[in-house]
C-alpha cells in the first residue's frame, strides 16, 4: 500500500483501479492486482 498526496496518478495505473472513501479516507483499490492499492495521505 502506498501512501501519496494525489490519487489522480495512481488511479491511472490500471484500469481496474477504483476510488473508495472508507472512515474517512480516500483508497485506490484494485480486486484484480492487488499491487496498485493506494491511501490519500
Amino acid at each position: 500500500m502506498k501512501v501519496v498526496n494525489s490519487l489522480k496518478s495512481a488511479k491511472t495505473r490500471e484500469k481496474n483501479c477504483r476510488i473508495v472513501r472508507r472512515r474517512g479516507r480516500v483508497y485506490v483499490i484494485n480486486k484484480k492486482n492487488p499491487r496498485f492499492k493506494a491511501r490519500q495521505g
